[in-house]
């Protein structure tokens, strides 16, 4: 179908542009908020669960509403009181980990949530752009002769999180076809950043430094699979890349975002303990273990590159200096 850019459909609307985080209290919203509120040239609105916090101090120009998109109705009810001209859906159970322990809860609030979103776009407001966000999950494990990733590679999604994305993926492609509507899907690769939950690999592996920094825990790291290789981008680049999409991106495409390179846990560990300079023995914890890992994820991003013109400016080194800042300031 032919594309038609997020910049086209907001020129209809003039300015300023009214744009809708959905699921903005989580660690990328918050730091797509801050890019967003930046923008003199957008009115912006975010959504956040009833039992949520945010700091609106940081964002006082924003507009928080609370919504349970599982809650049949109410993301159209809202639709039609913002009319909003691009959604970034970011709303989502997003821990791998947990998607095994709830798998149920993951599916309602991915699959079924997602549902609710399209179907209220599709009502209310077809011209406006969304951006879908998926996982590199999704691809499952993928041989090193099919490294980097194109989007084009087969789905084999190993884990209850990754066949929900694969899901959501599937019924936005279709809503974009069938319907004309302004769907765009992203497979994010691995992100970090300050502010992300100790659930993620990096932020729990920062979190237990600090903690022994300031004798909060004995001498002793506890950690998971060290031999995987992830594609990891600093978050801050990841939000800038989807503002990109937003605006120019194509209707019913699929995007990887990444930074094209995979580096192995282990040496983000290793890099982390330099940072830190404090003495701690590792030791394996059989709790930090996935029952079905990947070995390695790493992204071709070339698409995206050519539509957009992103690239990933910020240097690992620096994210996770950032990381370990922000626990230290935190715990």
């Amino acid at each position: 179908m032919e594309s038609t850019s997020a910049s086209t459909v907001l020129s209809e609307f003039g300015t300023p542009a009214t744009v809708l985080v959905i699921g903005a209290a989580g660690f990328v919203g918050r730091h797509l908020l801050s890019s967003l509120a930046a923008d003199p040239a957008l009115s912006v609105c975010a959504t956040k669960l009833a039992f949520e916090t945010m700091d609106l101090t940081l964002f006082p120009s924003v507009r928080v509403y609370d919504l349970d998109i599982t809650e049949n109705g109410t993301t159209e009810k809202l639709l039609e009181e913002l009319r909003p001209d691009v959604i970034y859906h970011l709303a989502a159970q997003s821990s791998v980990a947990l998607s095994f322990q709830k798998a149920e809860l993951t599916m309602r609030i991915n699959v079924l949530g997602s549902l609710h979103v399209m179907e209220a776009v599709r009502a209310v407001c077809p011209n406006c752009a969304v951006l879908f966000i998926g996982s590199a999950e999704q691809y499952g494990p993928v041989p090193p002769e099919l490294q980097p990733v194109k989007e084009t590679t087969h789905l084999a999604p190993v884990s209850p999180y990754a066949i929900s994305k694969m899901t959501v993926e599937a019924m936005a492609t279709l809503y974009a076809k069938s319907y004309g509507l302004h769907f765009r899907m992203i497979r994010a690769f691995n992100h970090i950043g300050p502010g992300q939950l100790p659930l993620f690999v990096v932020s729990d592996f920062a979190r237990q430094i600090v903690r022994i920094e300031k004798g909060l825990e004995e001498p002793v790291m506890r950690v998971g699979n060290l031999s995987a290789r992830r594609d990891f981008t600093d978050v801050r680049d990841i939000v800038r890349g989807y503002r990109l999409l937003a605006e120019k991106g194509r209707d019913g495409e699929v995007y990887n975002i990444g930074s094209g390179h995979s580096v192995p846990i282990q040496a983000v560990l290793d890099l982390l303990l330099s940072l830190s300079g404090t003495s701690i023995e590792v030791v394996p914890d059989p709790a930090k273990f996935r029952p079905v890992d990947v070995p390695e994820f790493v992204a071709d991003i070339t698409k995206l590159r050519e539509d957009t013109g992103w690239q990933p400016i910020i240097p690992i080194e620096t994210s996770l200096s950032d990381v370990l800042e922000y626990w230290r300031l935190n715990v």
